[in-house]
């Protein structure tokens, strides 16, 4: 399948000529539980510690083992975390990629252990082979883990990342700035320009 066709995935749709993949949302699908719809911004679910300026990983598992690992570490996931979500986010990337195109990657999952959702933005200027839709290696990666009694939260939220990102001057801000505040700000007054 083209990454240029128009998709339905989860109720989201991608116009045509946007080199977008479609997102199938979780490794797990929840069955039961409240199911919230808020649209939560990117930079919300991000802070100067949930920003990794400079990743040092050169592999999609690398890539994947050292956000989760940030996570951990800054104590947004717990350490009883670190293995589930890692199995499934890699569960994820296999099923299918999550790069989207334009050098960028949503890995997604669910998590029983969070309450909150947990964001984490990572760059990476060599890029990561991510077997994304147009085959361009990923320099941008929005780490998302969602709790598993929330699976329908994030469903616009990795639309608005998507349709954020697909922007070239969001893209080049990012690609420019210098640390992770300066990501950080620059993220912030692409979002505020787009709403």
């Amino acid at each position: 399948m083209s990454c240029r066709a128009s998709r339905r995935s989860s109720g989201i749709l991608f116009p045509l000529g946007k080199p977008l993949r479609a997102l199938t949302i979780g490794v797990t699908r929840p069955q039961e539980g409240p199911h919230h719809f808020a649209v939560m911004n990117i930079v919300s679910l991000l802070s100067e510690r949930r920003v990794l300026p400079e990743m040092w990983a050169r592999t999609l598992d690398e890539v994947l083992a050292e956000m989760v690992g940030h996570l951990v570490s800054t104590g947004d996931l717990a350490e009883l975390s670190h293995a589930p979500v890692l199995e499934a986010l890699s569960a994820r990337e296999e099923r299918v990629s999550t790069g989207i195109g334009h050098g960028v990657a949503i890995p997604h999952c669910y998590s029983e252990t969070l309450s909150d959702p947990v964001a984490l933005l990572g760059r990476s200027r060599n890029g990561i082979e991510f077997n994304a839709c147009d085959n361009a290696l990923v320099h941008f990666v929005v780490l998302l883990v969602v709790p598993e009694n929330q699976p329908n939260s994030h469903l616009q939220t990795l639309s608005a990342i998507a349709r954020l990102f697909s922007q070239h001057a969001v893209r080049e801000k990012m690609t420019l700035a210098t640390t992770g505040i300066d990501l950080l700000r620059g993220l912030e007054k692409c979002e505020l320009e787009l709403d």
